[in-house]
């Protein structure tokens, strides 16, 4: 094990006003995560957050960091507001999956102008069993400093235009879909397009497009056949098929699933689905347990079919970065679709949309989709400011969007792309583009990495570090730094990465760059799209 030095305490920078015990509390984490492997307690998004005041009326807001347990994050926001409790529950500041940004979700929920308490996709089970608990507590609650805004009449909500929001999605055209590996490759990605010019709905470089998937018809058949009863069965108006298609989420089983459960059953089985509607896991497999999988395990159980589908989640919409510009090619919109597959107890699950994209829906076929606008992640106003994009795997697609558009719109600026995959030969997505654009100039410089090419693995971090003093210059030249893709390791890699060569190149100390990399983030100029 690497011999690891004690980070310093950070108390008061020289030239600065004094901090905060919450300023330097993160400051102290993230200094940590810097010389150790963990995740760093606070990612620097929050860092600028607390730096910039947090949430105003009642202080900091540092529970920010979806890598974060929740325990700790509900722990960091003991007596705060209800309001800020809510946000503190959800595990993705801003992805948009709800609908809403995390704040104004919370504040929904708090005004109770939004019931539903399972629109929050990243955080899961966990995230809407705590909602629950604290939505609870909101008639108890005593009134906050802004309750006069709180106990406010609720405006009446306006219906978003269709295709501008997942209440009200429009019909678009699945075009083709194309694959993206070669052969050898150990994944599935798949190239997708959309014909948008019968809804009419347009987009900006860095939003995010809604699908709305089916289930797979094979799964629905086999759910049936578990539940002994026939496809034809009418619930809600429609078939049992029907429903169970295009209506609920056949996914993670819901505690209400197990809660309807305990009352058909006796004995030990019922104390164990008891047990599970709680969130306890009595046979260390809950983290396992789809819908039919529950079936399975308590296989001597037949719910009554509508009983059944009641106790069931509505199926959610999924949202993936736009890969396309629309002013390049208007009317088209194209998605970059990692399929999903895995294998639990010798069953093959199946990713809702990704497998819905890629095998399950045919050209000319139509589904539901809305845009959902980007909350901070858009190109800079100013078309001569160079852009750094740092895009492993799918986390490209939003950058081939920014390219594709600034080759349209004629923009100056210099572009660095930073892309990385597992094997150069099999996982070069979209090789002849860029290396297109490279030729052609827009693509200013190129830098790739490739994890399974040696001996040992090498990723889109060890490259920027390799030309940390070139990347150092176009910060210095006023540069704006995208991160795209995995918010648990490789957000935060890349982000360490950025600091260690801020600190090296820009002649700083190691708590300087931090404050410099934060201060970045504050003013729109570190902008990350993580899941």
């Amino acid at each position: 094990m690497n011999q690891i030095t004690p980070p310093p305490k950070i108390e008061i920078i020289p030239g600065s006003a004094p901090f905060s015990e919450a300023q330097r509390s993160w400051l102290n984490g993230f200094f940590a995560g810097l010389l150790s492997d963990a995740p760093t307690p606070l990612s620097a998004e929050e860092g600028a957050a607390v730096m910039a005041g947090g949430d105003g009326d009642d202080g900091e807001a540092p529970w920010h960091d979806q890598t974060m347990p929740i325990a700790d994050r509900m722990k960091l926001a003991e007596g705060r507001p209800l309001r800020r409790k809510f946000m503190a529950a959800m595990a993705q500041q801003d992805c948009g999956q709800c609908g809403y940004d995390c704040h104004n979700y919370s504040e929904a929920i708090a005004s109770k102008s939004e019931a539903r308490l399972n629109l929050c996709v990243p955080g899961g089970k966990e995230t809407a069993r705590m909602l629950k608990s604290l939505y609870e507590e909101i008639d108890k609650a005593p009134p906050s400093p802004s309750s006069a805004t709180a106990a406010a009449p609720v405006a009446p909500a306006v219906v978003a235009e269709a295709g501008r929001s997942r209440d009200n999605p429009a019909p678009a055209k699945f075009l083709s879909r194309r694959l993206l590996n070669g052969k050898g490759s150990e994944k599935e990605t798949w190239h997708i397009e959309f014909d948008l010019s019968g809804c009419g709905l347009d987009y900006v470089v860095g939003d995010s497009f809604g699908i709305f998937a089916r289930n797979d018809l094979g799964l629905v058949d086999q759910v049936i056949a578990l539940l002994g009863a026939s496809h034809t069965t009418a619930v809600r108006g429609k078939t049992l098929r029907e429903v169970l298609l295009d209506d609920v989420s056949l996914s993670p089983a819901p505690d209400s699933l197990f809660e309807l459960i305990s009352y058909l059953t006796g004995g030990a089985l019922r104390e164990k689905a008891r047990a599970l509607a709680q969130g306890e896991d009595p046979d260390g497999d809950a983290a396992t347990l789809d819908v039919m999988a529950v079936l399975q395990k308590f296989s001597r159980v037949r719910p009554h079919p509508e009983a059944f589908v009641e106790a069931l989640e509505p199926l959610q919409p999924r949202l993936y970065s736009i890969s396309s510009s629309h002013n390049a090619t208007p009317g088209k919109l194209s998605l970059t679709v990692d399929c999903v597959r895995y294998v639990i107890n010798k069953r093959q699950r199946l990713g809702l949309a990704s497998t819905f994209l890629s095998e399950r829906i045919n050209p000319g076929d139509e589904l539901k989709v809305y845009v959902q606008k980007a909350h901070g992640f858009a190109l800079p106003e100013d078309t001569k400011t160079p852009i750094i994009m740092v895009g492993p795997g799918t986390g490209i697609a939003p950058f081939r969007a920014f390219l594709h558009d600034r080759r349209a719109t004629g923009a100056p600026g210099k572009n660095w792309l930073f892309f990385g995959h597992q094997r150069s030969d099999c996982d070069f997505f979209y090789a002849d583009e860029l290396n297109g654009m490279k030729t052609s100039g827009l693509l200013t410089r190129l830098s790739l990495a490739w994890s399974r090419d040696g001996d040992k693995k090498f990723y889109v971090q060890d490259r920027m570090r390799e030309v940390g003093r070139e990347v150092w210059t176009w910060l210095a030249e006023g540069a704006h730094v995208y991160i795209c893709g995995d918010a648990k390791r490789m957000a935060k890699d890349v982000e360490r990465a950025l600091v260690d060569i801020v600190a090296q190149f820009g002649a700083r100390s190691t708590d300087e760059a931090i404050l410099f990399v934060a201060d970045l983030k504050k003013r729109g100029r570190f902008q990350q799209d993580v899941y």
